[in-house]
């Protein structure tokens, strides 16, 4: 009977326990756009190729997820990255993988809405959002980014607006499965003057 007891005892602590885990697991203000899908090592490295990144660039990644795209942007072309994320979990491990990486001095993540976030500093925005997610956002990528700036989107592309040029990335080394993806880049144009 006591046997019984400690067991009922510590099974209800350890559910105790994860409830209140669970409870204090910072929430996303709301239900994120799209699920978090991590970008392979290989689509990484293309699209920040395909985007032409440089030293000079400040590459904004919208749903920055983990943080890989701009933290390979600053380890290896030594750019300067900003990651956006409604998910404050994401955030908090993209923030991690930073420190690990030692590239904290170059990049920076904000927990925020990416249709309401400011990324009008960015040289290159990189994507790995949904059709219509990235139709959603064509208009205020339209209006708020210089002419010249580069979107580089893995995988889903602007319905009517063609891509400048388009790549692919295959198998990733560290995955046991193959994945193809088609990665495309646009430069926001000229203003048209009225």
């Amino acid at each position: 009977m006591r046997v019984r007891l400690k067991i009922a005892f510590l099974t209800a602590a350890v559910l105790f326990a994860a409830c209140a885990s669970a409870q204090n697991k910072p929430k996303p203000k709301r239900d994120p756009d799209v699920p978090f899908v991590p970008t392979t090592e290989e689509a990484v490295k293309v699209m920040l190729e395909l985007g032409g990144v440089s030293k000079n660039d400040i590459v904004y990644d919208l749903g920055c997820g983990d943080g890989r795209i701009v933290i390979a942007a600053a380890k290896t072309h030594g750019a300067r990255g900003v990651g956006i994320d409604i998910n404050p979990e994401r955030i908090a491990e993209a923030k991690a993988n930073a420190r690990k990486a030692g590239v904290e001095h170059l990049v920076r993540f904000e927990e925020n809405d990416l249709f309401l976030a400011d990324f009008k500093e960015a040289t290159v925005v990189t994507l790995f959002l949904l059709p219509a997610v990235n139709l959603k956002l064509r208009p205020k990528l339209l209006a708020e980014l210089k002419p010249g700036t580069r979107i580089v989107s893995n995988t889903f592309d602007m319905d009517d607006w063609k891509p400048e040029k388009e790549a692919s990335a295959g198998r990733d080394d560290d995955e046991d499965t193959y994945l193809s993806h088609r990665l495309l880049l646009w430069r926001v144009p000229e203003k048209k003057s009225k």
